[in-house]
């Protein structure tokens, strides 16, 4: 979730009207850490390519990203997104209501466990280790990823940046992961995000 990330929708013209639905959602709620655009079109990307498979989302906030990527696809890709918050899980559940293929639960993000593994995991509300205490990374092997998924982990301060030390410890533990083969993806000069390949 990008901390504005609702607020940089404004002015943006070409939303489908799913997206545009679950925009209007979270400005209603008051919540502006839904997904950046950017993020978004890259997510909408990466699901095309997972279209009959199953995804899963930590994070669901008000539904951005998942709207993005349930555009994206089709009614035979399955996704399964988990919210901390009641509200905005009831909320999200009650957007995607009429697509069967799409599941909203409320609860801790580790939860999502249990749904996996996935062929495309998008860590959104927890997992990454950005902060190792209170979030440590998970193991993306560990029933999380089938072999041959992709991991997304957003919302890093891009390498060689402000500030990008303080995510560096999460960076080197996806980068050089030995499951994955991953790559650092600048969105814009102050957002990237890691993509991983799980190859064993």
């Amino acid at each position: 979730m990008a901390e504005g990330g609702n607020s940089a929708y404004r002015g943006v013209r070409d939303l489908s009207p799913l997206v545009s639905a679950a925009v209007d959602l979270a400005t209603k709620a008051g919540f502006d850490n839904s997904c950046a655009p950017e993020q978004g079109r890259l997510l909408s990307v990466l699901a095309r390519g997972r279209t009959g498979g199953r995804v899963g989302e930590t994070g669901t906030g008000c539904g951005v990203g998942l709207a993005w990527m349930v555009d994206a696809t089709d009614p035979a890709t399955t996704f399964v997104s988990i919210e901390v918050d009641e509200g905005r899980a009831a909320a999200s559940a009650a957007l995607f209501a009429s697509r069967p293929q799409v599941r909203v639960l409320h609860g801790d993000w580790t939860g999502l466990a249990e749904h996996g593994p996935f062929d495309l995991l998008v860590l959104d509300g927890g997992g990454k280790g950005k902060d190792p205490v209170a979030d440590p990374p998970i193991d993306p092997a560990a029933g999380w990823l089938a072999v041959g998924g992709l991991i997304v982990l957003d919302d890093f301060i891009p390498a060689g940046e402000p500030g990008a030390a303080e995510h560096d410890a999460a960076r080197r533990h996806w980068l050089d992961h030995p499951a994955l083969k991953a790559t650092e993806l600048r969105l814009t000069p102050t957002l990237a995000t890691i993509v991983g390949l799980r190859v064993r």
